[in-house]
């Protein structure tokens, strides 16, 4: 045998050995959750024993936020390791390989497959189907693909006009087993099953569960959990918009989500409020099974369990449903790690990103960095929740749009220059802005200087959920909004 052969051979065995050696990696991705989550505090009623269990035995970060408050942006970051304002991908479109400058980008699975781990995806991990597709080559093995059906008919929710398809909610009389989450998670634990008997191959399995994304669907028991006249709303103040600039409307100008004032006067606000929880149920018991299995396994030792949401989801709150937005209840994600290298029962208040998963588990699996990337590893507060960062945590909505969150603070800057701030400690809705108020001139100053230094222009192909200020004017999805137009579902009906 010859001497190249024999080192060739040593360094095969020594990467073999490395990787069996090596934690593996549950990668568990949900769709539009917010912190209505019981170790999170967001709603004083919800119910969700799974994630909670998880968090028991991990670390959970209670000041997590998205880098983008929508699902494509914010997922292309997690998955790239950049913010939004570096990938110029802003809108629902485009997919990041059908962008020149991100074709050969590293993802995250991508760099872990690398070192030799098997990769298995299902569910929704990117926007949409992409990456599950038969030709994206992003995963080793890719299963069972995110579905919203079986759909009612007629419609649950009594709208005016004719909204979309997805956008409704309501009990629909089917088991558990005959909805799309079921089985993504069925999927991922007869994965787990199979991966349990052939160890030495270190694996990262994503899960992608798509509740509480609407439509807002559930069989009759998850409802039952919250009976309809018990559901208490979330808190909202009817002028909280009065103080709040103009371009805050644009980020959201026409979507298919309602505005409030339509919502109530449908009287479907409590029904969606019940149908989310329902929702949020519903997938916990989802994410709980995929769990059970990790542990009936014996796998639970030995793997490094990460679960985040992509964005937050308003319900009332700032007069509006849905994203989109810069404030808290749509940038403020669940963010539990627990396995090896993780403190059992660590609960960290500082702000983190969603951005700081890739550096994270990289380090956590001693695989080697990536120098581009834009997080920060959260390993010094999964060993200690009480480590200090030495950054906030930044969410952009669309080009010029940033929110700067520290501890007690957030700051946003739009596009056009107008701002708000908000305390708080004192304020936890964010109903008083406090940008214009002279005493703040120094708080004010402390965050502007994390904003951005770049915003990259729209990625070729961009499209849906933008806008954009250009010479002066604003377009939404490439259409000008004249001046002075009435806000869509608040000043039209």
């Amino acid at each position: 045998m010859t001497k190249p052969l024999l080192i060739a051979l040593s360094l095969l065995l020594v990467a073999s050995t490395r990787a069996a050696d090596r934690p593996n990696v549950l990668f568990i991705a949900i769709d539009d959750l917010n912190d209505w989550v019981g170790c999170l505090g967001g709603h004083p009623q919800v119910k969700t024993p799974g994630i909670d269990r998880l968090a028991a035995r991990g670390t959970v970060f209670t000041n997590a936020h998205c880098q983008a408050p929508l699902c494509n942006p914010s997922r292309t970051s997690v998955l790239t390791g950049l913010r939004p304002s570096t990938t110029g991908i802003y809108g629902l479109r485009p997919w990041i390989r059908d962008v020149p400058g991100l074709r050969k980008v590293v993802t995250l699975p991508q760099h872990f497959a690398r070192h030799g781990y098997r990769t298995l995806a299902t569910g929704k991990i990117y926007q949409g189907h992409y990456g599950l597709r038969e030709n994206d080559r992003e995963f080793d093995v890719v299963g069972t693909k995110y579905e919203d059906g079986p759909y009612p008919n007629p419609r649950l929710a009594k709208l005016p006009g004719n909204p979309s398809k997805k956008n409704d909610w309501g009990p629909v009389p089917h088991r558990d087993e005959e909805r799309g989450d079921y089985k993504i998670a069925s999927w991922a634990i007869e994965r787990l099953g199979e991966l349990a008997k052939t160890r030495g191959e270190p694996f990262f399995l994503s899960v992608g569960i798509r509740l509480p994304h609407v439509p807002l669907f559930a069989p009759e028991r998850w409802f039952d959990l919250y009976p309809i006249d018990s559901v208490k709303l979330p808190p909202v103040l009817r002028d909280d918009r009065d103080d709040t600039p103009r371009f805050s409307w644009f980020l959201h100008w026409k979507l298919p989500e309602h505005r409030l004032r339509l919502v109530e006067k449908a009287k479907e606000w409590r029904k969606l409020v019940r149908a989310y929880l329902a929702c949020v149920s519903y997938l916990d018991a989802q994410i709980g099974r995929v769990l059970d299995a990790l542990e009936r396994e014996g796998l639970a030792d030995e793997t490094i369990v990460v679960l985040w949401s992509d964005h937050g989801w308003h319900l009332g709150e700032k007069l509006i449903t849905g994203k989109n937005t810069l404030w808290e209840r749509s940038t403020r994600v669940p963010l539990v790690l627990a396995g090896p290298g993780v403190s059992n029962g660590g609960r960290c208040v500082e702000p983190v990103e969603l951005l700081d998963i890739y550096p994270t588990l990289i380090e956590l699996a001693g695989l080697s960095t990536r120098e581009n990337l834009e997080g920060l590893s959260l390993v010094p507060q999964l060993r200690d929740a009480r480590s200090k960062r030495s950054r906030p945590a930044i969410t952009t909505a669309n080009p010029g749009n940033h929110s700067i969150r520290t501890k007690d603070w957030r700051y946003i800057r739009y596009a056009d220059g107008s701002e708000e701030l908000y305390d708080l400690r004192e304020d936890p809705n964010e109903w008083r802005n406090l940008a214009k108020l002279e005493v703040h001139v120094q708080v004010l100053s402390e965050h502007r200087r994390w904003l951005p230094k770049r915003d990259a222009p729209f990625a070729p192909g961009s499209a849906h959920r933008t806008v954009e200020l250009k010479n002066g004017k604003v377009f939404w999805e490439g259409r000008e909004i004249p001046v002075d137009s009435p806000i869509p579902g608040i000043d039209t009906p």
